[in-house]
């Protein structure tokens, strides 16, 4: 399991892109995904909710157990991945590209993100 050098990362498994025009995409690592099992329903955060560092945001369910969903940034939704609503194992097959679950307008980013390589040391894998 290789973790995208680019991305940041999360203590709670979720992957965070570059801002780019102030925006990022956020997603759950492979690791998450292989933990959760096959997930069968995504509920993600609307556009124009607001989201907190640290603060539950959505869940996602597998077979195996439900597990909530954490904003690594703060900021507002400007979009939800409706593939992932309607499709919900593009998380387990494609974490890190049509898996990805929101972008959020960051307005800020906490101090604590991991490199990919952190995070793969703190995860294990």
């Amino acid at each position: 399991m290789s973790n995208p050098q680019q991305l940041q990362y999360s203590k709670e498994h979720e992957w965070l892109s570059a801002v780019e025009d102030g925006v990022s995409t956020v997603g759950i690592t492979e690791h998450a995904a292989n933990a959760l099992g096959d997930v069968v329903f995504a509920q993600l955060p609307e556009v124009g909710d607001q989201v907190t560092a640290g603060e539950t945001c959505g869940e996602l369910e597998s077979t195996k157990s439900v597990s909530d969903l954490y904003s690594p940034v703060t900021g507002e939704v400007t979009a939800f991945n409706q593939d992932v609503v309607d499709d919900p194992s593009l998380v387990n097959s494609a974490p890190f590209e049509g898996g990805w679950l929101f972008k959020v307008r960051v307005t800020e980013e906490p101090k604590d993100l991991l490199s990919a390589d952190e995070y793969t040391e703190f995860s294990g894998n």
